[in-house]
């Protein structure tokens, strides 16, 4: 006599198959996920900085923008200016509030008010006093560049207008 089936066995091993390949698909996509991330994090902290520069001629004034790359931190760094190839006199001991050769409080992560940390997208401006010297002149090549222990990471230059 043949064994009466019941349709109770028969279920059960569908419903098993497919809560397993559920599993075995997110674990999947979650290992995938922290692949490709750990991926676009160590290139975008190993990206050297991108930077620009203005130099506004009647007003004395340098501005940098970060338009990708690594973070700075200027509390660990240096900048030095350069106009037409010559270095000013005084440096700006970034980040700070008033600093001999400047005038005024500078904008932005060169401001010791700030975080201090230079991210993409941000602006930091400084405006060179009278008492500084160079001055630059419209066409005259105004260029800053960032160190962090005697190595520099980040140089952007511009024709000064």
């Amino acid at each position: 006599m043949a064994r009466p089936v019941r349709h109770m066995d028969r279920a059960v091993s569908p419903v098993v198959a497919i809560v397993v390949l559920i599993g075995v698909s997110i674990a999947g996509a979650a290992g995938v996920a922290a692949l490709g991330s750990d991926v676009v994090d160590v290139e975008d902290r190993g990206a050297s900085p991108t930077l620009t520069a203005s130099a506004d001629f009647d007003t004395q004034t340098v501005a940098l923008a970060h338009h990708g790359g690594a973070s700075l931190d200027l509390r660990n760094c240096s900048m030095t200016i350069h106009v037409a190839g010559d270095p000013l006199l005084e440096q700006p001991p970034v980040p700070y509030f008033a600093a001999a050769g400047f005038e005024g409080a500078p904008t932005g992560a060169f401001n010791s008010a700030s975080d201090s940390v230079f991210e993409p997208g941000e602006r930091a401006r400084l405006s060179i006093a009278a008492t500084n010297a160079p001055h630059f002149d419209p066409g005259d090549r105004v260029t800053v560049r960032i160190h962090r222990a005697d190595v520099t990471v980040a140089t952007a230059s511009v024709r000064a207008g």
